[in-house]
């Protein structure tokens, strides 16, 4: 019996696990996939919203401005990468003037710091590859640029590092009510919890109905995006949005915290909760809107192109809170844009809410930093060559495009929830990112994890499941 069950290894599950562990609990974190950072908070713009665009009141605005607050002292807690670029929202005719106007408005209302309408000579003279119609813009300093995974994997390492369990492939197939708490059959057996945290993405309204009457609804909203090669990744230096939508903030173009250039997303409802499948009419129609935007986006310099899901509740806020008539099943749901920027909130309030159900006690040693992969050309030569003679396997660049040594490759693999598959080691490496996509490194990166995982080629997966990246009868060969 686990105090608490949290469903789903996102960035939201994630965050909540962390700062539980804070507090004397026996905690467990599941998901289907094989690693964190699997489902919506592995592909999506990486944008720390400033917070003006959420309707003021509403969970969203609350959490969007209380995290984007909290995001750079956790960065420097749990040493990710994070920057404050800055944000515009472009306008291109007076006759937009209002929208632009209203959003300023809303971020006065949810407590956006240093936002200012700029002038047209204003906006050009801050980012001349905008478009030459823009007519004025929202600048909003205090939005920023973070890494999902680099955020996610910090997340949950430190949450391990302080007693919490993970365990991955394992679905949940049924929630029952007991007496005391809830049972789950999953795919790797029977669980039990007093407690659990529903943040299972585009999920979560399936196992919110399984123990609540009152029914939600998420729609999974599929957004393509273009990555550009690093070359291009001056292109712009905040992230430019144009005027929202009503599927939400539109195409934007920014800069990652990586040195690319990203354009996206688009918004398609589809059924399929699986269905991250690029199109070719999406990439175009992409393109095309991102054009409207920013002048001469360099499309020929696309390295790959990805699609994520939203979780898009149709009442349109975040739903978190125990369910009206399932005590103590605690809702983590509809957590879409701007998800990313408000985990470190989202994990303070479902924290705050179990704490003050449960009862529960802060740690007298909760360890509250963490200390990332060290990359050897972020250190002097002289710090690099030391740390080579110690351990050799920093010598050796196994990734030419991102650079990637062994030794960061070992250093993934052996850490606290460590990386089983080839996306897993991308993901906290950056080995396969690069201009190739791993067509030069992929072999290598494979042999190293079947030498420290002590198993075969045969068993080692693009991302768990059935990936496999080598078939064949004769396993004798490799």
């Amino acid at each position: 019996m686990y105090d608490v069950i949290i469903i789903g290894a996102g960035v939201s599950g994630a965050a909540a696990a962390r700062e539980l562990s804070r507090y004397q609990a026996k905690i467990c974190v599941i998901d289907k996939e094989e690693d964190v950072c699997c489902g919506t908070s592995k592909a999506n713009s990486a944008i720390v919203h400033a917070g003006y665009d959420a309707v003021p009141g509403s969970l969203k605005a609350k959490l969007n401005v209380r995290g984007n607050e909290l995001m750079g002292g956790l960065a420097k807690e749990l040493d990710f990468p994070f920057e404050r670029r800055g944000s515009l929202v472009l306008c291109l005719s007076e006759d937009d003037m209002f929208g632009l106007q209203e959003l300023y408005d809303r971020g006065v209302a949810n407590g956006v710091k240093d936002m200012r309408i700029l002038s047209r000579d204003e906006v050009l003279r801050m980012e001349p590859n905008v478009t030459d119609k823009v007519y004025a813009a929202l600048y909003a300093p205090t939005a920023g640029i973070v890494c999902p995974f680099g955020l996610n994997i910090a997340l949950a390492e430190n949450a391990c590092e302080n007693g919490v369990e993970f365990k991955f492939d394992t679905e949940v197939e049924e929630i029952r009510k007991l007496d005391e708490g809830y049972e789950l059959d999953t795919s790797r057996g029977i669980l039990r919890a007093k407690y659990v945290v529903n943040a299972a993405g585009v999920y979560a309204d399936r196992f919110h109905n399984m123990v609540s009457d009152r029914k939600i609804h998420i729609t999974a909203r599929r957004g393509d995006y273009c990555l550009l090669d690093k070359e291009t990744g001056g292109h712009v230096g905040r992230t430019i949005f144009a005027l929202p939508g009503k599927l939400g903030k539109g195409v934007l173009v920014t800069p990652t915290i990586h040195g690319n250039l990203l354009v996206g997303p688009t918004a398609v409802d589809v059924e399929d909760k699986e269905a991250v499948n690029t199109t070719s009419e999406g990439l175009k129609q992409l393109l095309e809107k991102a054009g409207i935007s920013v002048k001469n986006i360099p499309a020929k310099q696309v390295i790959t192109s990805f699609a994520g899901l939203r979780a898009h509740e149709d009442g349109g806020d975040f739903i978190i809170g125990e369910a009206e008539d399932a005590k103590g099943f605690i809702d983590c749901a509809g957590i879409e844009s701007p998800g990313i920027a408000s985990c470190p909130a989202i994990g303070e309030m479902i924290a705050e809410i179990l704490r003050d159900r449960m009862g529960l006690q802060k740690k007298e040693h909760f360890i509250p930093t963490r200390r990332g992969i060290t990359n050897p050309n972020a250190l002097s030569m002289e710090e690099r060559n030391a740390m080579i003679i110690e351990n050799p396997a920093y010598g050796n660049i196994v990734c030419r495009c991102e650079m990637v040594t062994e030794g960061e490759i070992i250093d993934a693999i052996r850490r606290p929830i460590g990386a089983k598959s080839l996306d897993g080691v991308k993901r906290r490496t950056r080995a396969g990112m690069g201009r190739c996509q791993s067509g030069f490194c992929a072999p290598r990166v494979m042999e190293i994890l079947a030498r420290e995982c002590g198993v075969s080629m045969f068993d080692i997966t693009k991302s768990g499941g059935e990936s496999q990246l080598v078939v064949g009868t004769n396993k004798d060969m490799i």
